[in-house]
């Protein structure tokens, strides 16, 4: 997905993006005393707006109104990485191997319409997987590694496609005329889990089909963005409130034998919209993106994300943590074996877009906070441990991952 600020280029007609000014005075004096001027401080940059690659109907953030800018303080986040480094174009929808050494994502680096590329985490080489003329995006590992699912316009709309990781036998998992996207894998790696747009529908839904070509359907239920949990049969996904401001908030979705069961509300907001979760590794987390100040939809154009950051809940939603900073448009996170959110951001600068982590630690807490505070766990404690016994003379993390704190030697 790529983001474009509207102000600067003149892209985009019709969204305007609003700036923040600072204004500066000259305090009063007495007649006696000279006058001190203070310099004006120039003004902050465009607030970042992202435009979700191609066709507007995969934006998927529905009719958000818009709400009042809120400002945000910026904070240390020396934890974080950049992955990615295209010349040219973007790369964005990254997704993480089980074995936590390579990140698949979709880019823009060499053709104007997005492929599918994979790389060693902290590697500079790329491998080009797929390099049809249409758009492939939202690539998804296999529990194994052996393949990957993702959703590809080259059959006239969007469908569900699994190729194997050398770029070879792609296959085509569904064949309807309505729009599917953003593939999950079932932890087994027999099923896949999907959103679709009925041709005649209003709203998105949520399908279950078996991970071969031309596979049966099954409906079970309305969201958008589902993720498996990594060891059970859960679907998170978000979905949109029908009351209010009908804000997306996030869901969980039990399967069981091949039926949902108990859908559950993890995390509302009357001031964001809760959208793109994904699971930790050990499910008792979620990473998410929270978005503010959405305008509405101009016609003949893309939506855009005036303010996007990453938080994180545990998954009886509390406990929320902010993990970017307000700089740039941040989304699309997913987890790593060893606990980084990997997303996708503009951070770097002007409309380029890359891969970036985080590591997910709380703010500071003393002895008798961490006491008080139910929220505080040892996991939290061991992250921050292991994080400051790794900071280099430059304040960056160079390692990451931080030992099991049940099993040491994990």
């Amino acid at each position: 997905m790529t983001r474009q600020n509207f102000l600067s280029t003149g892209w985009w007609c019709g969204a305007l993006c609003s700036v923040v000014l600072m204004a500066t005075g000259c305090q009063m004096m007495q007649k006696s005393e000279p006058v001190e001027q203070t310099a004006e401080l120039p003004p902050p940059p465009p607030r970042p707006e992202l435009v979700a690659g191609g066709d507007p109907a995969i934006t998927l953030f529905g009719e958000i109104p818009a709400v009042p800018t809120e400002d945000y303080e910026a904070r240390a986040a020396v934890s974080l990485r950049q992955h990615s480094f295209p010349p040219e174009g973007s790369d964005f929808d990254p997704a993480i191997a089980r074995n936590g050494r390579q990140l698949i994502f979709s880019s823009t680096r060499h053709a104007l319409t997005p492929d599918v590329y994979i790389k060693d985490v902290d590697g500079v080489a790329v491998t080009q997987l797929t390099t049809d003329p249409a758009s492939d995006i939202q690539p998804c590992l296999s529990p194994d590694g052996r393949r990957f699912a993702f959703a590809s316009d080259r059959s006239g709309n969007w469908d569900i496609w699994i190729m194997n990781i050398d770029g070879q036998q792609p296959i085509q998992v569904t064949t309807s005329e309505a729009h599917e996207v953003h593939p999950t894998w079932s932890p087994d790696g027999k099923y896949l889990a999907f959103c679709s747009m009925p041709e005649r529908g209003g709203q998105w839904e949520l399908w279950l089909a078996s991970a071969e070509a031309g596979a049966v359907k099954k409906f079970i239920g309305y969201g958008l963005f589902p993720d498996f949990a990594p060891k059970t049969n859960t679907l998170l996904y978000q979905r949109a409130r029908k009351r209010g401001s009908r804000w997306f908030s996030l869901w969980t979705l039990k399967i069981v034998d091949g039926e949902p069961r108990l859908p559950t509300e993890i995390l509302s907001s009357a001031e964001y919209a809760m959208i793109l979760p994904a699971w930790s590794p050990d499910e008792k987390q979620i990473a998410y993106v929270a978005v503010s100040n959405v305008p509405s939809v101009v016609q003949g154009s893309r939506n855009p994300l005036q303010q996007a950051d990453i938080w994180m809940v545990d998954t009886d939603g509390r406990g929320q943590v902010r993990l970017t900073d307000g700089l740039g448009a941040n989304y699309a996170p997913t987890w790593s074996k060893e606990g980084r959110i990997f997303f996708t951001s503009d951070r770097g600068g002007g409309s380029r877009e890359a891969v970036w982590s985080v590591i997910p630690l709380r703010g500071p807490m003393g002895p008798l906070q961490q006491e008080n505070n139910e929220l505080f766990s040892k996991t939290d404690e061991d992250r921050a441990d292991y994080v400051r016994d790794n900071d280099t003379k430059e304040g960056r993390v160079e390692t990451v991952g931080w030992p099991n704190a049940e099993n040491p030697e994990e």
